[in-house]
């Protein structure tokens, strides 16, 4: 099934040093961009010198030693194409909310770029598989592809495969309903559709992928974490605009510093 797209969408999938989003570093990266227009397919590849160690886990997973990338390109070198690639399109990956879209958001801000996700769509593959048939990439891809994926974590043999199961999971699912763990029958969810997918397979009440800002019921951000949990946001840094510098100090992850520098500019806006 071709993909029926509003706007650009880019898949994509990482290999890092380990899986620390805030620490550690891309080794491995790997883009395809399906465009709205008739533009063909692009595709974009890079390994990286992520000057720092390889965590040995890690190295056990994918493969790639210090000594493969001591030539290569750092990300900063790499940043102003990886950037313009992506342009203002729409992100996707498998587990891409929790690890690949965090990951990239630090490597961009390090060297000053800011890729703003209020601007797109945020789409993870996994999390259909996850509803749908909790399992892995390599499970995802016999059940929806018929066959065995091959050469799995080269970051552009997994991107690929991921791009083949959404489109698996798009044929398999037509017309098929979701029925929750209380019983309930929310109709066919999966269709030709990103946003209605990105709206069904959202995680809920969580702000970022580090957990330290959620929605309370009221739709209000709040902190999750502190001698402020469960208080708004916006009350807190009005008032104390120390914790605020603190937070913004600190190793916190970009996607809460962003979301705290947008709440104060409502507030200094009088919104």
């Amino acid at each position: 099934m071709e993909l029926q797209l509003e706007r650009d969408i880019v898949f994509f999938d990482i290999e890092a040093t380990g899986l620390n989003v805030l620490k550690d570093r891309i080794i491995q990266i790997a883009l395809i961009k399906h465009h709205a227009d008739d533009t063909p397919v692009e595709e974009l590849e890079f390994m990286i010198n992520p000057e720092m160690e390889i965590a040995p886990d890690a190295i056990k997973v994918h493969g790639i030693t210090s000594d493969m990338l001591a030539d290569k390109p750092t990300f900063n070198q790499v940043a102003d194409e990886l950037y313009a690639f992506i342009g203002d399109a729409d992100l996707a990956g498998y587990n891409s909310d929790r690890f690949d879209i965090p990951m990239l958001l630090e490597e961009f801000a390090r060297v000053g770029y800011d890729l703003d996700l209020s601007l797109r769509r945020c789409l993870d593959v996994q999390k259909i598989f996850y509803k749908m048939e909790p399992r892995t990439l390599k499970a995802a891809y016999r059940v929806y592809c018929d066959a065995e994926l091959e050469n799995a974590h080269d970051a552009m043999a997994d991107v690929k495969a991921t791009v083949a199961v959404f489109k698996g999971q798009l044929d398999k699912y037509d017309g098929v309903d979701y029925i929750d763990g209380d019983g309930f029958n929310h109709g066919p969810p999966i269709v030709n559709d990103v946003s209605k997918i990105v709206e069904f397979t959202s995680s809920g009440n969580s702000v970022d992928v580090t957990n330290r800002l959620k929605y309370n019921p009221d739709g209000e951000i709040v902190f999750n974490f502190g001698k402020h949990i469960g208080k708004r946001v916006k009350d807190v840094i009005s008032k104390d605009k120390q914790y605020y510098n603190w937070i913004l100090d600190k190793d916190f992850s970009v996607q809460v510093k962003q979301t705290l520098r947008k709440l104060m500019a409502e507030i200094q806006a009088g919104s």
